[in-house]
């Protein structure tokens, strides 16, 4: 799946054509190959220098997938990913510990990414030591500065992860993944832990940050209030896919694929009288295994018995969209008369 990119004049820092991660499954004594969990399947996208891409879609959808494909923290099957031109996923080991310097990320959980065993001074510090990015007697005040820049103190080098709140463990994820001075982080959900006032500070700093180093995000989140808050563009997955993609402020005002307005429709609203339209998604999650016959293509059949049992559940004044209708998946394509507007056509649910 190719289209043409919205980001224009300037070339992207990063460049995602094609990109598919299959899983394969293996069953029965001799482990033979039964299927392939398509993780992420055929996804393209651009991002530019000082942009920030949002990628939004239920659990399971491939998001995180996405992230740590790119990063090469887990093996593709297909595609490319061109860092500054140059493809990351070809790069022999030398250059991609290079390229690991200008790319980052930064993970959800903020307990589970942090060594319990190691003082912050040491977590924020060994990828300095490890790159030689400075003299080792540099490190501590490198550290110590970029404490303060992402909130927190130049004593706190010394403690322990578990001495620390959510809201500062993930300060203290942030500081690692700008120890090495990258130009593109992967944000892979690093709020949804985190409480709500917490939230908006953690999004702050990460906006003041971007604005000091001329930083790019990958923006990995299913709150779609955040996303509006944070975000330049908007990808939204599906299944392995992305399904439409549009610069913020297009994506909420006209959603076009039936799967995006579900989204919008499941996020509260801040005024509770204000008219809503209720569009609910309807069936169960088609099995990422199950998904494909032989041929590869996917299987959008739906028996008698289970459409009768879709129909049982349907409430007056609510539009419906069954999750079979989602599995027709085209290439997307433009939208006309907004540039930068992708869509995959949908059939009617």
């Amino acid at each position: 799946m190719m289209y043409p990119s919205m980001i224009a004049p300037d070339p992207p820092l990063l460049s995602v054509k094609n990109l598919k991660t299959y899983f394969p499954v293996k069953r029965g004594l001799l482990k033979s190959h039964v299927g392939d969990v398509r993780a992420v399947d055929d996804v393209s996208f651009d991002i530019a220098p000082n942009e920030t891409l949002g990628l939004v879609g239920e659990s399971g959808c491939g998001k995180s997938t996405v992230g740590r494909s790119i990063l090469r923290l887990i093996p593709t099957t297909s595609g490319s990913v061109h860092y500054n031109g140059e493809d990351v996923l070809a790069a022999p080991s030398g250059r991609m510990k290079q390229l690991r310097r200008e790319m980052q990320i930064i993970f959800q959980d903020p307990v589970g990414s942090l060594n319990p065993r190691m003082a912050v001074g040491k977590i924020i510090g060994e990828p300095m030591a490890v790159h030689r990015v400075c003299p080792k007697e540099e490190i501590p005040d490198r550290v110590a500065d970029l404490l303060v820049k992402v909130g927190l103190r130049k004593d706190h080098a010394a403690r322990y992860p578990h001495e620390f709140s959510g809201g500062q463990r993930q300060r203290i994820g942030i500081a690692r993944a700008l120890a090495l001075s990258p130009k593109f982080i992967v944000c892979d959900e690093p709020v949804s832990a985190l409480d709500v006032s917490v939230q908006s500070q953690v999004l702050n700093l990460l906006n003041d940050l971007q604005d000091e180093f001329g930083l790019s995000y990958l923006f990995i989140a299913h709150n779609l209030a955040v996303v509006e808050h944070f975000c330049d563009r908007v990808a939204v997955m599906y299944l392995g896919r992305i399904v439409e993609l549009a610069d913020r402020d297009t994506l909420y005002r006209n959603p076009l694929h039936p799967y995006t307005k579900a989204l919008l429709s499941a996020a509260p609203m801040p005024d509770p009288d204000a008219e809503k339209r209720r569009i609910m998604l309807l069936g169960d999650v088609p099995s990422p295994i199950r998904l494909f016959k032989d041929d590869g293509k996917a299987d959008t059949g739906i028996t008698p018995e289970e459409q009768a049992e879709l129909d049982a559940e349907r409430q007056p004044g609510v539009e419906y969209i069954t999750r079979h209708s989602l599995l027709h998946r085209p290439d997307l394509v433009p939208v006309d008369g907004e540039p930068g507007h992708f869509v995959s056509p949908s059939v009617d649910a």
